[in-house]
């Protein structure tokens, strides 16, 4: 009879809290759900709106906390987009500072951000992925904290960059990937811009890019026109092209990309990829004129090729005043320009592919990323002291070069290379044990 009376009581308490469709733990008092819900980490706590619809929303009408300093969602548009919305919203209610958001579209859903979202006092780093969402700016923006602002896979009219421009009084850094319909990028507004990254290798890049007042530009863009109206407050620079195809447009490259460095001429830090150093070689074999540098800082981001050699030696010729060379050997992330294209190219030109190339290019013919020797290494050092004349520091990093005994003949040899000219030598590789001299490639 006892353990009757128990399975009658206990089912007489069960059918209670069914009907009434609560449990114990939602009869308590919002005061003390919320001591029970501080005492745990945010992340659990907000994992546990899930075990009630009592107290789902608890910790977050009595969250006590008033600033946020980062927040990050990534939503997949499978779930219902008002729980997006309200995520972003409770964000913004507590003042954060640092945003990230990540958007899956689901088929043909396309999350837009609410309006909301566009005017906020406190935040000061935002970044977006849209996952090709078109980005409909409100007739109004006010963003006056911003300083950072990363946009990923969006469409991007001219007119959205006006609105947002018009709203970041103190915006300091632009990053744009992966969006495309942008024609003309007129930041001639922003006057506290500093740094402008650019990165696109299937869509279309601006035409036209007018920074005045920019410091930094970073720019990899696929073959397409890209044209620097105004940017004549620039003090570094990053470029390389992405190569995607079956047909290399050289001529109109080499037009693309010697009116680009026209407009760098008084850039001191300057930073060439293997594909742009590609194309500066075909101009060099035609005999195309080159304008003159000011850098003092020169970073090469490229194999070791015969291919990049005349377009280095004829920067390193046009630039009187260059104090650091760095070079990194390393296989580009993005596709490179075939060198069958080259020798196709120069076949077309009436170029004799035996006999365009000069003698200190061909101690490089036909070495492959894995066939590099010491001996490679020190003869495309050797190039670099050839055609500088002030050169005080040179810094060489090879990726992935992982044959130890070589490295160590390198080693080896930079107190005798030092010597002869008169250069601080810097070697390092990212399978080297010695990682010490690595933080001097950035220097």
């Amino acid at each position: 009879m006892v353990e009757e009376g128990r399975n009658g009581e206990g089912a007489t308490d069960d059918s209670h809290r069914k009907s009434d469709g609560v449990d114990l733990i939602s009869l308590l008092p919002d005061e003390i759900l919320q001591t029970i819900l501080s005492s745990l980490e945010t992340f659990i706590a907000v994992r546990t709106s899930i075990l009630s619809k009592r107290w789902r929303h608890v910790w977050s009408e009595r969250y006590t906390v008033r600033k946020m300093m980062s927040f990050e969602l990534g939503a997949n548009l499978k779930d219902k987009r008002h729980y997006v919305d309200r995520w972003i919203e409770f964000a913004m209610s507590r003042n954060v500072e640092n945003m990230t958001l990540i958007v899956s579209n689901h088929g043909d859903k396309k999350y837009h951000i609410p309006d909301f979202f566009y005017i906020n006092n406190s935040i000061r780093q935002i970044s977006v992925n849209g996952s090709c969402s078109g980005l409909t700016i409100p007739s109004y923006v006010s963003w006056t904290s911003l300083k950072m602002l990363s946009l990923t896979y969006f469409k991007l009219y001219d007119e959205c960059i006006d609105k947002i421009v018009s709203g970041c009084p103190v915006l300091e850094s632009l990053s744009l990937s992966f969006c495309h319909e942008l024609m003309v990028l007129d930041l001639s507004k922003s006057l506290s811009l500093r740094t402008l990254e650019i990165l696109n290798i299937e869509f279309l890049c601006p035409k036209q890019i007018v920074a005045p007042h920019l410091r930094c530009l970073k720019l990899r863009h696929p073959l397409l026109p890209c044209t620097l109206v105004d940017v004549s407050s620039l003090n570094e620079a990053r470029l390389n092209i992405f190569f995607s195809g079956h047909h290399l447009e050289a001529d109109f490259l080499q037009d693309t990309v010697l009116k680009m460095l026209e407009k760098l001429q008084n850039v001191e830090k300057l930073t060439l990829g293997e594909n742009f150093l590609n194309i500066l070689s075909l101009a060099e074999l035609r005999c195309v004129p080159f304008p003159s540098f000011k850098v003092k800082n020169l970073t090469l981001v490229t194999m070791i090729s015969q291919y990049v050699i005349p377009g280095i030696v004829r920067v390193l010729q046009n630039s009187p005043e260059l104090e650091k060379l760095t070079t990194i050997h390393t296989v580009d992330l993005y596709d490179c320009i075939p060198e069958k294209h080259i020798d196709t190219y120069l076949n077309l030109k009436s170029l004799n592919s035996d006999q365009c190339w000069s003698m200190e290019a061909r101690v490089f013919e036909n070495i492959s990323y894995g066939d590099i020797e010491s001996k490679h290494v020190v003869s495309f050092m050797e190039l670099m002291f050839k055609n500088t004349k002030t050169l005080e520091k040179m810094v060489v990093w090879l990726e992935r070069y992982d044959q130890g005994r070589n490295f160590e003949e390198l080693l080896e040899m930079v107190p005798v290379l030092s010597d002869e000219n008169n250069i601080t030598i810097v070697f390092s590789s990212s399978k080297s044990k010695n990682r010490d001299s690595i933080g001097s490639i950035c220097d």
